[in-house]
């Protein structure tokens, strides 16, 4: 039985500004911060289009909307959805983000993109370190999953261990908890 899910999607969206998480993610992460998007204001998400997203992001938190982080709606609203279903009545559902992860593991910020060969090395080391070896391909050939997707689901995963254990850690200390009622952060 699953007690704990752990998710790289926010969970818990601002209804004006920046949402603390992102904020100390990028600080904890250091030169790679850009894989770290501030999440949009919710009526943003919700905009019918980017450009309108845009211009209700601009007027409640000061700052534009990325298209990526625009195209990730429809992922941030089944996340919501899920998180809310009698799926998960019994669990604890964790929001991760695996380079905040990496950094904590490494107990400094990387250097190297996750896509490169040493950076993706790298975070296999730091998985095998800390318990979680992978190794082969196993049952996924023909399967279509970046490498990169694969040690980012082993981060996570380290951190739904570690919350079981009681050794997780939120940023911030205390999640924000804005009008949708889920206490936001991101956990390590």
């Amino acid at each position: 039985r699953v007690s704990v899910v752990a998710i790289d999607i926010p969970i818990g969206l601002p209804d004006t500004g920046r949402r603390q998480a992102d904020v100390l993610a990028k600080l904890e992460i250091g030169r790679l911060r850009s894989s770290v998007f501030m999440t949009p204001v919710r009526p943003a998400l919700e905009a019918d289009d980017h450009p309108s997203a845009v211009v209700l992001n601009r007027e409640l938190a000061g700052e534009g909307v990325s298209i990526q982080a625009f195209g990730l709606r429809s992922k941030v609203f089944e996340v919501e959805r899920f998180v809310r279903s009698p799926a998960c009545e019994d669990r604890t559902v964790l929001e991760v983000h695996p380079e905040v992860v990496f950094a904590r593991m490494n107990g400094a910020p990387l250097t190297d993109r996750k896509k490169t060969w040493a950076g993706a090395e790298t975070r296999r080391t730091l998985l095998a370190e800390h318990g979680l070896v992978l190794s082969g391909g196993g049952d996924l050939a023909g399967v279509d999953v970046g490498v990169d997707d694969v040690l980012d689901a082993a981060a996570t995963a380290w951190t739904a261990r570690r919350h079981t254990q009681g050794e997780s850690e939120s940023l911030p200390a205390t999640p924000e908890t804005f009008t949708d009622g889920w206490p936001s952060a991101i956990w390590v």
